[in-house]
């Protein structure tokens, strides 16, 4: 089976290198908002014993298009299609998804869970899981507001992201790739803000939920204690000097994230 058109999508090991055996792991990563597939480089150089697919979402990098953008439900369709065409007759996959490639990888397991030996999903934002009752610490902030101006959005949530620091230090040429990105960023915020887009509670797969230290937001923060309390069997990792971009900052400690991904998919995939 082929690949979505319309999809750059990449595989490793490339095409004349070693070949793996025959029974190492598949694992699918999916990239977050104003990302690429080309982010998880550090860590797929962590991950030689295992076959990693990753591929721009569409919208993004060499994946835009002038087709319209596509909203969250489309990238679930986009995933469960780059899933099929890599699983091919052979055994499910381990999915990990960073950021809103969190919520992607989630709302594609709970549609076609024989896919999907795992997920694990970083930092994914839920906006629409319910409020917990007020404790004793600061409140949560709200997720950031949406406007009208594309790329104000960019450079706001590049800025959010990555620092100040780094959005100013980048090249005309390079911010201007960022901007490109503008209408996937803005399809994809709005769909994701438009109310609950599925049921996490009723995910059936082992799933591994990961989160940043101090550094992390405290809403991701928040998110990863409900997800750890009301999806059954749900299982945490704490990268404790990380904050978001742990995959950019910290690959060696992302990896490890993968490979406990992979475990905890290890009896479904030695199933049939």
């Amino acid at each position: 089976m082929a690949f979505p058109p319309g999809l750059h999508v990449v595989q490793y090991p490339f095409p004349g290198d070693t070949p793996l055996d025959p029974d190492a792991p598949l694992v699918v990563l999916v990239h977050g908002t104003l990302d690429r597939a080309n982010s998880f480089r550090r860590t797929i150089m962590r991950l030689p014993d295992m076959r990693v697919v990753a591929y721009d979402r569409r919208g993004y990098q060499s994946s835009r298009s002038e087709d319209a953008p596509v909203d969250v439900p489309g990238h679930i369709d986009d995933l469960l299609g780059v899933v099929r065409a890599a699983v091919g007759d052979g055994k499910p996959a381990t999915v990990v998804g960073h950021s809103l490639g969190g919520v992607v990888t989630m709302g594609a397991a709970l549609r076609a869970p024989e896919l999907f030996a795992s997920i694990a999903a970083y930092e994914p934002p839920v906006p629409w899981l319910p409020d917990e009752e007020p404790g004793d610490g600061p409140p949560v902030p709200s997720w950031t507001p949406l406007t009208d101006d594309a790329d104000a959005m960019v450079e706001n949530f590049f800025r959010r992201q990555a620092g100040d620091s780094t959005w100013e230090g980048l090249a005309d040429a390079a911010r201007a790739d960022r901007l490109a990105d503008g209408p996937a960023l803005m399809t994809e915020l709005r769909s994701l803000r438009g109310g609950a887009m599925f049921d996490v509670t009723q995910l059936s797969v082992p799933a591994l939920f990961g989160v940043g230290g101090d550094r992390s937001d405290a809403r991701h923060r928040a998110a990863h204690d409900w997800l750890l309390e009301h999806v059954p069997g749900a299982e945490g990792l704490v990268i404790d000097a990380a904050g978001h971009g742990a995959h950019l900052t910290h690959p060696d400690a992302f990896a490890l994230f993968v490979r406990r991904a992979v475990e905890l998919g290890a009896p479904a995939r030695g199933a049939g």
